[in-house]
């Protein structure tokens, strides 16, 4: 999956939603600029480069919100989110009230660190 895919989801979303998650994009591409737009769990994200790169980071849209989705359940439960809804896996964000660049750099950044720390890993 590519980042063409990726167009095709995002072209798919009614115009208050598509205008979120392209800039939501944007901004994940400038926060991790050298890894792989891809398509992981029917959703748009962001993978470490390389041929083993593990998901940093997803997105999505539903009938009523847009979420972030870290691909990690112990991410979000050690962020402070407030005052945004949030399941264990993700946070969730409308368009008229998208996530603030501290949060998302805070979130990308937790999911890095755990990354690199070996989380997941089962070699």
């Amino acid at each position: 999956m590519s980042a063409i895919d990726v167009d095709a989801y995002i072209a798919a979303l009614p115009p208050d939603q598509r205008a979120a998650l392209t800039a939501l994009r944007a901004r994940l591409k400038a926060l991790l600029p050298d890894h792989v737009e891809c398509l992981s769990y029917a959703m748009p994200g962001f993978r470490q480069p390389g041929p083993k790169g593990r998901m940093v980071v997803g997105y999505a849209a539903f009938a009523k919100h847009l979420g972030l989705y870290p691909h990690s359940g112990s991410i979000i439960p050690k962020i402070d989110c407030a005052p945004f809804k949030t399941s264990k896996s993700g946070v969730l964000f409308t368009p008229g009230h998208p996530l603030p660049d501290a949060l998302l750099h805070q979130i990308v950044k937790t999911r890095q660190a755990e990354l690199a720390a070996g989380y997941g890993r089962t070699s």
